[in-house]
């Protein structure tokens, strides 16, 4: 179980990484870009960002692409924002977890229209 102040530490960074992304990537290019999950380590020196985009696939590869090659300016924007020893290095990782939850969703709707009584 991580302890109450790794915790803190997460969503701290989740929230000031979602603000550094918010300022620094176009959401006309990049789709809409939301920080679902930080997962950071235990010595605090790196932290994998779980994300999501709402767009087309177009925008969604451009947006990861943006991350990528903004990271560095992000990591920078959020070491201003949050004072710790050491800035986690960042790296950007699209969450799957949304899809596959809204397919299940799906899944159960359809099941529940077919079982059903008519």
């Amino acid at each position: 179980m991580p302890s109450h102040r790794l915790e803190r530490v997460r969503e701290l960074l989740k929230r000031e990484i979602g603000e550094a992304i918010r300022r620094e990537i176009p959401v006309d290019q990049a789709g809409l870009v939301t920080v679902n999950d930080v997962d950071v380590g235990g010595d605090l020196k790196s932290a994998v960002v779980f994300i999501s985009i709402l767009g087309g696939s177009e925008q969604q590869k451009t947006g990861l692409l943006l991350l990528h090659r903004n990271r560095a300016r992000i990591q920078g924007l959020v070491a201003k924002s949050v004072v710790l020893k050491y800035t986690p290095q960042l790296r950007f990782v699209v969450d799957e977890s949304v899809a596959r939850g809204n397919r299940i969703l799906g899944i159960i709707e359809e099941l529940e229209k077919t079982s059903l009584p008519e």
